[in-house]
């Protein structure tokens, strides 16, 4: 039995790395669409970094994967413009660590030049041009995650407490937590009043009754009242009269009648998909922009061994590991594809929302500098002065550098932390 335990919690894990390097495929197809589509030569379209594992040339592009599934990128001719003649005979920079980065970064962006006058390059592109390209990659995270929440919710559904009645409670419990019947329980009003197994709620005291959480509303507010009901039974329109108990349920006089839901996936309205993606985004925006407290409290929480917050950031090892305690669940199969694709959408949107941080070496930080050299040049067009030479944004590489680090290490403390004290859907 733990064998297959084990592989079915194998199985998860690999179905959410395949789908995250699907992901990342299409993120970076996002990029290379649009740059293609301008004109821009692309060198590279490659998945992970490293040593190349696998790549075939088609036309002037590469295409393949490398060791390290972490992410992705596509290579453009001219992300930056030349460097400076004069810089460029001086050959390797002096004047310390970071002068030499960005010497070298311009070298390596002026190996993909062919000459002065490139103009299939990137950084001659017009401004908006720039910023669909860098643009088009979160884009697609963002809509393959509206088709995954809309699969899920629209496709599959969601279950749902139906108004069809799956049992009815033969007594009412001398308590709450009781989960039995006592020769002493009276018996329960559902009874009394004749409901059956199978019977369809369409009416309480005249409103319309949709779903089971309709009839419970206006059950519980009732105790005490006599309430017209009609049901379907067998299709037919069956009349009956129901009683609520009255029960305390945290010091709230409430009404019970003894009946059990029969649930079932309900679909959602095509729209759901769409809504589900976008409060999504909100909710990850609300977590990268509290990240330094949200760090902070991952950190505590592992080395103290408290209650994480289920809200708080995750890395793909603790995606993965809810992935497998998904797929070893015993929940319905349904459930699980559904809850799947729901992580692996909500992981999209995280790509998406993670991307458009404006700092270099993502997406969000090219944007920023294309839109920087658009103000310019509206600048100097609204003063009649001379064109600006364009952006160089080689000068940000040790703002890059910087960044790097710091998300190799958030990488680092969010692993522990969901190795050491993960979060998990089995004892949330």
């Amino acid at each position: 039995m733990w064998a297959v335990t084990v592989l079915a919690f194998v199985i998860g894990i690999v179905l959410l790395l395949v789908g995250l390097a699907v992901s990342i495929a299409l993120h970076e197809l996002g990029h290379l669409l649009p740059a293609k589509r301008f004109g821009v030569r692309v060198g590279q379209y490659m998945i992970g970094f490293g040593p190349t594992l696998w790549s075939r040339r088609k036309g002037e592009t590469e295409y393949g994967f490398k060791l390290i599934p972490a992410g992705g990128y596509i290579s453009m001719a001219g992300m930056y413009p030349p460097s400076p003649k004069e810089r460029a005979a001086e050959g390797r920079a002096g004047g310390g660590f970071f002068a030499t980065m960005v010497q070298d970064a311009r070298a390596a962006n002026d190996e993909t030049l062919l000459s002065d006058d490139d103009d299939r390059v990137f950084y001659r592109l017009p401004v908006w041009k720039r910023v669909v390209i860098m643009l088009g990659g979160p884009i697609m995270n963002l809509l393959l995650a509206i088709v995954l929440f809309t699969i899920a919710f629209s496709g599959i559904g969601i279950q749902t407490a139906t108004a069809t009645v799956a049992a009815v409670s033969p007594c009412v419990p001398a308590s709450a937590t009781a989960t039995s019947c006592a020769p002493s329980d009276p018996a329960s009003p559902a009874q009394k009043a004749g409901f059956r197994s199978g019977d369809v709620i369409v009416s309480i005291d005249g409103a319309a009754v949709k779903t089971f959480a309709d009839a419970s509303a206006i059950i519980q507010k009732s105790p005490g009242t006599q309430l017209d009901v009609v049901v379907d039974r067998d299709g037919v329109r069956t009349p009956l009269v129901l009683t609520p108990a009255s029960r305390t349920v945290s010091g709230t006089q409430v009404g019970f009648a003894g009946l059990t839901a029969t649930v079932e996936y309900v679909r959602q309205p095509i729209w759901a998909g769409p809504e589900a993606a976008f409060q999504n985004v909100g909710q990850v925006a609300a977590i990268v922009v509290q990240l330094p407290q949200k760090l902070y409290g991952v950190i505590e929480s592992t080395i103290t061994g408290g209650q994480r917050d289920p809200n708080s950031p995750m890395s793909i090892v603790g995606v993965g590991v809810l992935a497998g305690e998904a797929a070893t669940s015993t929940a319905p199969i349904l459930d699980r594809v559904a809850f799947f694709l729901s992580l692996l959408a909500s992981l999209n949107i995280a790509l998406f929302v993670f991307n458009l941080i404006p700092l270099l070496p993502l997406d969000g930080g090219h944007v920023v500098v294309a839109l920087w050299e658009g103000v310019k040049r509206l600048w100097a067009k609204l003063f009649r002065r001379p064109p600006p030479k364009p952006v160089d944004a080689t000068k940000l590489v040790p703002v890059t550098f910087v960044v790097v680090v710091l998300l190799i290490a958030m990488g680092v403390v969010l692993i522990l932390a969901d190795v050491i004290n993960p979060l998990s859907i089995l004892n949330p």
